[in-house]
């Protein structure tokens, strides 16, 4: 178990955690879609002389060149459909279950990429983290986002995003770890790629009480934390199995509910924290494992 990715996928949750509070702070009165295109348009362009300087290059490998752009694409999808699940649905089951990620993960890595190797503990670490995910995110009857992942559209949007995001993990581990991928150049792809896809939706959604140029200044902070965040979790993924970077790199959710309840005094607070406190104890098995 590689403690330097243990600790940049934490860092990475933590960046990312910070990065989803901000956004809903500040920026709650956007649209989604124009928000998207707006922050990775600027990271765009805020990480491309940090990606030449430190001399990632594209890959020209015809295979290695398709998985990249397919992998970010898949990203930009999973980021639509949980979108489109929000819009659709309540965001009280809405949430749980497209935290579900990690479960997604394991069962694929394990199947696609056969030489990973996970202990028994790492596997419960796994698992308990993404319990604690869901419960950090639910509102009201427990059960009830399970039971609508199932019978409601945006339910089955949400878990699709989730099943979409596991698949994107994999992919990454495989980009970075067997296929020697720079991180930099993952990075430096995304971006792009998620603005454009964004794009058409953005403009059919763009509000015309939205001034843009008078909020670049907080868009570029949070384009900053966005490079950062991404740039951290895919060396992450250089350094640990897909399978143990997930549950990890997701606990951002956590960080971000738990700063919602202490800056904005949310509903929930303590059953937050006890679910903070449960993802901790995964953590500390995936660790220990």
């Amino acid at each position: 178990m590689s403690t330097l990715g243990i600790a940049l996928a934490l860092a990475g949750a933590v960046v990312f955690g910070t990065y989803v509070f901000l956004v809903k702070y500040r920026f709650a009165h956007y649209p989604d879609s124009v928000y998207v295109v707006c922050v990775y348009a600027i990271a765009t362009v805020l990480y491309a002389p940090v990606a030449a300087a430190s001399g990632a290059t594209v890959p020209t490998d015809p295979y290695t060149l398709a998985v990249l752009v397919g992998v970010n694409a898949l990203g930009g999808v999973a980021i639509l459909a949980f979108f489109r699940a929000l819009t659709l649905g309540d965001v009280s089951y809405v949430a749980p279950v497209s935290k579900v990620v990690p479960l997604f993960v394991l069962p694929i890595e394990l199947a696609v990429l056969p030489g990973t190797d996970l202990g028994s503990l790492q596997v419960a670490g796994v698992v308990v983290v993404t319990i604690a995910l869901y419960l950090a995110n639910y509102q009201g009857d427990l059960l009830t986002p399970l039971r609508r992942a199932v019978t409601l559209r945006p339910g089955q949007l949400a878990l699709a995003s989730a099943a979409t995001f596991g698949v994107v993990d994999v992919g990454k581990r495989h980009l970075m770890g067997d296929l020697g991928v720079d991180p930099a150049a993952f990075v430096l792809v995304l971006f792009p790629i998620v603005a454009v896809m964004f794009a058409p939706l953005a403009a059919r959604n763009w509000p015309d009480d939205v001034a843009v140029s008078g909020d670049l200044g907080a868009l570029a902070a949070l384009a900053v934390l966005v490079a950062v965040g991404q740039h951290v979790v895919a060396l992450a993924f250089v350094e640990l199995a897909a399978s143990v970077a997930s549950p990890l790199v997701n606990a951002q959710a956590i960080v971000a509910v738990v700063l919602g309840g202490v800056v904005l005094n949310e509903e929930r607070f303590g059953a937050r924290l006890a679910a903070a406190a449960l993802a901790v104890g995964g953590v500390a098995l995936i660790a220990l494992g």
